[in-house]
C-alpha cells in the first residue's frame, strides 16, 4: 500500500494536473483544508482516499485565508431552498418553459421538463415548435404543453415564467440562434445547455453580450471548448471561473468533477456524484432541476450548486443500471432528504 502526504509525488497542488511522473495512492493525507489537487482530476484520481487531519492549527488561520473555492455540500445553499407553506399554490412555486426540438428529437426537452417538475416548479411548459407540439402533448400528463411557430412567439408565451431551459435536442440552426437572442433579456432566467451553447460556437461573443448574472451556461467540456477554446488546458475550476467572469453568467461546467462558478468569483467543486451519470441524458435532467429551482426564485449559484449535489446523490442511490428517466423517478427520495433537513421556521410570539 502506498500513502501520499499532502498530495502523491509529481501532482500539482494548486491546480490537480501532473508535473511528469506521478504515483496513485491508495490513501493522502492532508493538513488543515483540502487543496484544488483534492478535488480536481487527475490529482483527484491518484490520490485515493483523501484524509484531512489536524496538526495543530489554530481557528485565527482561517480569517486570514481566502479559499479559491469550496466543496459542493448542503450547508452552503440549504438556507437558499425554497420550499412551500400551507397556503401555497402551483401559480406561487414557479413558472419553468422548456424549449423543445423538432418533432424527432423532444426526448431531451421532455426530460428537463419532467425533472423540473420534479424539483418544485409549480408548472411546466413544453415550448414546442408547431410540427412537434402532438409529439409532445402525447407524451405529457403533468407537464403542459405549448406551440410555436417563430422566436418572437415564443418570447412572448414566457413572457409571464420565472425560468426558461433551452438548449436539449433545440437543434444547431438558425432557429436555435433567433430563439435564444429573442428570450435574451426577458424576465426569466436563462439556462442555457446543449445545442443553444454550440449554436453560438463561430460567435461566442454574441452570446455573452446578451446574458445577465442570474442567467446560467451549463456546457460539458466539448461544449465548454466551442465557447471558450483558450481556456480548454485549463485545470477545470481555472476555467469554469474565468469563464463566468468573461461571459457575465454563472457557469456549471459539467464532468467527472463538476464546477459551477459565478461572475463574481465563488465557486464549487462538487464531487458527490456517481460514474453512472456517463449516461445518454443525465445532463438534461441536471439542467430541468436546475431550471425547476430557478423558477422557484432561488439565486442562481445557489440553485446550480444545489442541483448538481441533488443530481449527483440521485444517482448515487441508484448505481448501476442507471439510465436517465431512472433518474427523475429518484429525485424525490433526496429532495425528501433535504426538506426534512430544512433550517426550522420561526416561531410566532
Amino acid at each position: 500500500p502506498t500513502l501520499a502526504v499532502d498530495v502523491p509525488s509529481g501532482v500539482l497542488g494548486d491546480t490537480g494536473g501532473v508535473a511528469g511522473p506521478a504515483f496513485r495512492a491508495d490513501a493522502t493525507v492532508t493538513f488543515f483544508r483540502k487543496k484544488p489537487a483534492h478535488a480536481l482530476d487527475p490529482g483527484l484520481s491518484l490520490c485515493g482516499d483523501v484524509v484531512v487531519a489536524d496538526i495543530g492549527h489554530p481557528a485565527s488561520v482561517w480569517d486570514a485565508l481566502t479559499p479559491v473555492a469550496f466543496e459542493n455540500a448542503p450547508p452552503l445553499w440549504r438556507a437558499a431552498l425554497t420550499w412551500p407553506d400551507r397556503g401555497a399554490h402551483k401559480h406561487a412555486r414557479g413558472r419553468l418553459s422548456v424549449v423543445c426540438g423538432g418533432a424527432a428529437n423532444t426526448g431531451a426537452a421532455r426530460l428537463a421538463a419532467r425533472a423540473g417538475l420534479r424539483a418544485g416548479a409549480g408548472l411546466v411548459t413544453l415550448e414546442a415548435p408547431t410540427e412537434a407540439l402532438a409529439v409532445v402533448a402525447a407524451a405529457s400528463a403533468a407537464v403542459m404543453t405549448r406551440g410555436f411557430a417563430r422566436a418572437d412567439e415564443l418570447a412572448r408565451h414566457v413572457a409571464e415564467q420565472t425560468a426558461v431551459v433551452i438548449g436539449p435536442a433545440a437543434g444547431v440552426t438558425a432557429e436555435t440562434r433567433a430563439a435564444v437572442a429573442a428570450l435574451a433579456g426577458q424576465t426569466p432566467r436563462l439556462i442555457l445547455d446543449a445545442d443553444a451553447l454550440t449554436v453560438f460556437a463561430d460567435r461566442p461573443d454574441d452570446l455573452f453580450a446578451t446574458l445577465r448574472p442570474g442567467d446560467v451556461l451549463t456546457p460539458h467540456p466539448g461544449e465548454f471548448r466551442r465557447l471558450f477554446p483558450d481556456l480548454a488546458a485549463a485545470d477545470a475550476l481555472t476555467a469554469a471561473k474565468t469563464a463566468a467572469a468573461r461571459c457575465g453568467a454563472v457557469v456549471l461546467l459539467k464532468g467527472a468533477t463538476t464546477v459551477v462558478a459565478a461572475p463574481d468569483g465563488r465557486a464549487v467543486v462538487n464531487l458527490h456524484a456517481s460514474p453512472f451519470l456517463a449516461t445518454a441524458g443525465s445532463g438534461d435532467v441536471l439542467a430541468g432541476v436546475l431550471g425547476g429551482w430557478v423558477a422557484q426564485g432561488v439565486p442562481t449559484f445557489e440553485a446550480a450548486a444545489a442541483a448538481a449535489w441533488i443530481h449527483g446523490d440521485a444517482a448515487r442511490r441508484l448505481g448501476p443500471g442507471m439510465i436517465a428517466e431512472d433518474l427523475v423517478e429518484a429525485l424525490p427520495m433526496t429532495l425528501a432528504r433535504l426538506y426534512d433537513a430544512r433550517p426550522a421556521a420561526p416561531r410566532g410570539a
